[in-house]
């Protein structure tokens, strides 16, 4: 029983740690685009692989 005493105040302080913690990311933008990483690994480059390890083999 005098567990109850410090498991149930601890068990609220973790609720509410966690409820401020999705606040302060949903206020962030940390939600906004989650689609568009999706997508974009799905979109084609222009440029191919043999053009891309050409620019990096000469320096700017």
């Amino acid at each position: 029983m005098e567990s109850l005493y410090l498991l149930i105040p601890l068990s609220v302080l973790l609720v509410f740690l966690i409820g401020l913690i999705f606040w302060w990311s949903v206020r962030s933008g940390q939600f906004d685009d989650l689609e568009g990483p999706g997508w974009r690994v799905l979109q084609d480059d222009d440029k191919s692989v043999a053009d891309r390890a050409n620019e990096e083999k000469t320096p700017d």
